[in-house]
C-alpha cells in the first residue's frame, strides 16, 4: 500500500507542479498579447488551476499516509518540519487565490485576476522548494 501511495503521491507532485510550469509559460505568451486578448486567453487557461488543486489534494492526502511511520521521530527532522511549514502556507496562498477568484467571478471583476500573477509565481518558487526539502529530507 505504501508503494501505491508513493505513485499518487508523486503523480500529485507531478499534476500540481506541471500546471505551475504550464502556467508561468502561458503568463510569458499572454503578457505578449494586447489587454483584450490576454483576457480570452487567460479565462481559458483556468483549467490549469484546477488540475493543480486536484495534484495539491492528492500530495495531501497521499502524504497523511505517508508521514506515519514517521510521526516518533517528527521532532528531530528539521528539514521535514520546514518542508511541513512550507506546505502550510502553500495551502494558504491557494486560499487566497482561490478567494480572489471567487471574488472576481462574483463582482464580475476581471481586474482582481491580475493580482494572482504575483501569487502564482510564489505559489511556483514553493513548489519547488518543498521539492528541495523533501529532497533533504528523504534523501
Amino acid at each position: 500500500m505504501r508503494d501505491f501511495m508513493l505513485i499518487i503521491h508523486f503523480i500529485g507532485l507531478t499534476m500540481a507542479l506541471g500546471a505551475g510550469f504550464a502556467n508561468l509559460s502561458l503568463g510569458i505568451v499572454a503578457s505578449k498579447l494586447s489587454p483584450a486578448e490576454r483576457g480570452s486567453f487567460m479565462s481559458k487557461t483556468m483549467i490549469l488551476g484546477r488540475v493543480s488543486q486536484i495534484g495539491l489534494l492528492l500530495l495531501i492526502l497521499s502524504g497523511f499516509y505517508l508521514i506515519n511511520p514517521y510521526w516518533g521521530a517528527l521532532g528531530s527532522m528539521t528539514t521535514f518540519i520546514i518542508k511541513l511549514s512550507l506546505v502550510g502556507l502553500l495551502l494558504i496562498m491557494v486560499g487566497i487565490i482561490l478567494f480572489l477568484i471567487r471574488k472576481s467571478r462574483k463582482e464580475n471583476n476581471p481586474a482582481l485576476l491580475a493580482k494572482i500573477r504575483p501569487l502564482g509565481i510564489i505559489n511556483f518558487i514553493l513548489g519547488i522548494t518543498i521539492v528541495i526539502f523533501a529532497v533533504l529530507t528523504f534523501h
